[in-house]
């Protein structure tokens, strides 16, 4: 592959006056870009690269420059004809010292004091951008301006005239008394520094430990998830087979509900509700329909498992896990919690959209301000519809004994309650839901009974 030369296309570098090319006796160095060996090194590799690059590549070229830009450095630089003039100034400021000639001396003393001041401005200007912001230096010359003109207001204005006049008709002896009531002040002066001194102490305590119980609230967090996060992978390995197909043995269903129980107890409330929909959304809380030799869940056809409510086998038993949990204001949308033990629980505020609650128990549960549209708490008609039985089977066709439990149930303010669902909690949910059932229960028959 041939590389054509396209020094022909390059520009011609504007010629260099006489002028620019002397250098001056002194060079701060504020103006030039002083680098180092690797930021040289990246210089020239880009300038190489520059030679061949095509269109495509300039954005990136660009990109690369800008990166490795190297960071200005100001240097000071003394060009040797400054020095040597230092240093003949300096040689004959010892001359006129050693020949006690006054003219001599002067002279050489003026000239050495300006080339060194010229050379060492440049240095002080980067000390003092580098110690005192611009924001101090304001201050400072703020400062400074102001006790000039208060000793110039002084002096000028006769008030120190006045001063000295009224210093002189004071009898000083008799001021001690004065002064020992001075010296009380100083002391309650003391005593109200140190107190402010120990309330500021105490605010900064104070918010040194407000910090550190912050950083330990995100530590818990980042705990908590590490820990729901190892049990969302050791439940995955331990109910699927090589081929990602479930496979549930009863020790394996035991062990998987018992890690449950474990870790349901050791979270919050946003952690319950993350290991609710991950089990709910992997199937694991749906009753599974089941082969007679084996008991291994049965494919659907399309793609899934096949539902038995009546029959089926979970995976996972929540049963009495979830009893008085706060889950208050959490994010339970589409979690199956058929079946639940969720009596004295706390799902006040909860998203409970498309939620399944058919046969869960949720006596004396909090529900207020809930969000429960589309939630499903039966099967079947609302009119024919009644709440799980010990003793009965239910029956998914008509709706009996598949509804909650929603005996004292709180539903204070719930949102988006369809009528369907109304009619059942106010037909049996008895007096204390009635009275919390948003739109009130009028005209519907308390089939409770109390």
């Amino acid at each position: 592959m041939t590389i054509e030369s396209n020094s022909s296309n390059s520009p011609t570098p504007d010629p260099i006056s006489e002028e620019d090319s002397q250098p001056d006796d002194f060079d701060s160095g504020t103006g030039e870009q002083n680098l180092t060996s690797d930021g040289l090194a990246t210089q020239q590799a880009l300038a190489a690269i520059a030679s061949l690059q095509s269109p495509q590549n300039t954005a990136a070229l660009k990109q690369a420059r800008s990166f490795f830009k190297s960071p200005t450095i100001n240097v000071v630089t003394v060009k040797p004809r400054a020095l040597l003039i230092t240093l003949l100034a300096i040689a004959i400021t010892i001359i006129g010292l050693a020949l006690n000639n006054w003219l001599i001396g002067i002279f050489g003393t003026l000239v050495t004091l300006i080339l060194s001041l010229a050379m060492l401005l440049p240095w002080l200007q980067t000390v003092i951008r580098e110690w005192f912001s611009p924001q101090d230096r304001t201050l400072l010359i703020a400062f400074i301006g102001l006790l000039v003109a208060i000793i110039g207001l002084v002096k000028f204005s006769g008030l120190a005239d006045r001063l000295s006049a009224w210093g002189l008709k004071i009898n000083w002896d008799a001021s001690g008394t004065l002064a020992e009531w001075f010296g009380a002040l100083g002391q309650i002066l003391i005593a109200i520094i140190a107190v402010y001194v120990a309330w500021r102490q105490y605010v900064i305590s104070k918010d040194l430990t407000i910090q550190q119980n912050l950083l330990t609230v995100q530590q818990n967090i980042i705990t908590q998830q590490q820990t729901i996060d190892s049990y969302f992978q050791g439940i995955s390995d331990l109910v699927l087979d090589e081929e990602g197909l479930l496979e549930d043995w009863p020790q394996e269903r035991s062990i998987a509900e018992g890690r449950t129980a474990a870790i349901l107890s050791s979270v919050d409330g946003s952690g319950k509700a993350k290991i609710l929909r991950f089990l709910s959304r992997s199937k694991l809380l749906t009753p599974l329909k089941r082969d007679r030799r084996l008991g291994r869940a049965i494919l659907n056809g399309v793609g899934g498992y096949a539902e038995d409510r009546l029959e089926g086998v979970r995976v996972i038993d929540l049963g009495v896990m979830l009893a008085g949990a706060d889950l208050a204001g959490t994010d339970l949308r589409w979690t199956d919690l058929s079946e639940a033990n969720l009596v004295r629980a706390d799902l006040s505020g909860c998203d409970l959209v498309k939620a399944n609650l058919s046969r869960t128990i949720l006596y004396d549960a909090k529900l207020g301000t809930a969000d429960l549209n589309g939630v499903r708490l039966f099967y079947g008609a609302a009119e024919k519809a009644s709440p799980r039985s010990r003793t009965a089977p239910p029956n998914y066709q008509t709706g009996e004994h598949t509804g909650a439990v929603v005996e004292n149930a709180d539903f204070t303010d719930a949102q988006r309650m369809s009528e369907p669902a109304r009619y059942y909690c106010c037909a049996w949910g008895g007096e204390k839901t009635r009275d919390s059932i948003p739109g009130g229960c009028e005209g519907i028959p308390n089939k409770l009974g109390r």
